[in-house]
């Protein structure tokens, strides 16, 4: 009976372990392979923390994918000139901005974005953000149930291989964020399921 239990936990484990590196390897895939969505949409929204993201989300403003753009996670003592020159991109219509200085990490990024889009009655948001890191902000995003249609708008990393399984760096570091995901996956299906 004894033995049987044990197998049964191994068997278990084995399962869980599948599943886990079958998820890991559709999220190192998706993260590679968004189609580009050239929809306009209400707002831009971009997350601050990584490399060109908000180069590329001042580009799409001034492209007219959206009427209105808000950068989450701004330094508290940042202005629009500041985050330009940093950038390395003029705004055309810098009174189109709005800058959101409470957040700290994604979790936050999710809960002032929240405040900032039921503040403005936003229905559809581009997300701008690291490819690596969509999948989790989205989910952080999702677990507020806004009645919003978000666009994934990925910006690729220099520093972060495409050929993942070819560098070790890239792949410790895209394994610690797919575990992230899960993580916020996991914690947004319990407490679904505690309502």
């Amino acid at each position: 009976m004894l033995l049987k239990k044990k197998y049964l936990l191994y068997g278990l484990a084995a399962c869980l372990l599948g599943l886990w590196l079958c998820g890991f390897f559709f999220f190192a895939y998706g993260i590679n392979h968004y189609k580009p969505d050239n929809t306009h949409t209400d707002a831009i929204v971009v997350l601050t923390g990584g490399r060109n993201r908000i180069a590329e989300a001042i580009s799409l403003l001034n492209g007219g994918l959206a009427d209105k753009l808000f950068i989450s996670g701004v330094a508290k003592a940042a202005n629009i000139t500041e985050i330009e020159n940093k950038a390395g991109v003029r705004l055309l219509l810098p009174e189109k901005v709005e800058l959101g200085y409470k957040a700290q990490n994604t979790v936050g990024n999710a809960s002032e974005v929240k405040e900032w889009i039921e503040k403005n009655q936003i229905k559809s948001v581009r997300l701008v953000t690291s490819n690596y890191h969509l999948p989790r902000s989205m989910a952080e995003l999702s677990a507020y149930h806004l009645s919003l249609k978000v666009i994934p708008h990925p910006v690729y990393s220099e520093k972060i291989s495409q050929k993942w399984w070819c560098n070790w760096g890239t792949l410790k570091f895209i394994f610690a964020e797919y575990n992230k995901y899960v993580y916020v996956c996991l914690r947004n299906l319990i407490k679904t399921g505690r309502k």
